[in-house]
């Protein structure tokens, strides 16, 4: 997909941005005020980034963490950036999850982000 056909590059209202990437909130939250740190620049791939978009985005995660943790009171947070089809990337455009997680939102959190294949989870 090219950046004049993909969704992230046509944002224009942002939660906070820097120079390299900017934040919004998720089309379709897992839990309240799941966010999305999105690079500006349009790469499918976080390990096709360069260093300083590395920690762009670092640095706007700790930042929407804090706006979450000061409004919504979470108990923990998920981060989580899928890479490809096969780790269940479906927007072909480089971002990164962080999600707010609440005591009893799941019967069992155990294993956090290795969810991701449900029967490895607990271990």
């Amino acid at each position: 997909m090219n950046s004049e056909r993909c969704q992230f590059c046509l944002i224009k209202e942002k939660v906070i941005q820097n120079d390299l990437a900017f934040v919004i909130y998720d089309k379709y939250p897992v839990a309240e005020g799941h966010a999305l740190v999105i690079l500006k620049r349009h790469v499918a791939d976080y390990f096709d980034t360069t260093d300083e978009e590395k920690r762009a985005m670092q640095e706007l995660a700790e930042q929407i963490r804090a706006i979450q943790k000061e409004k919504l009171f979470p108990d923990g947070f998920n981060i989580g950036i899928n890479c490809g089809e096969a780790a269940g990337q479906t927007i072909f455009h480089v971002h990164m999850h962080v999600i707010p997680r609440y005591k009893g939102d799941m019967e069992d959190p155990r294993g956090g982000v290795c969810g991701v294949i449900p029967e490895k989870q607990k271990y």
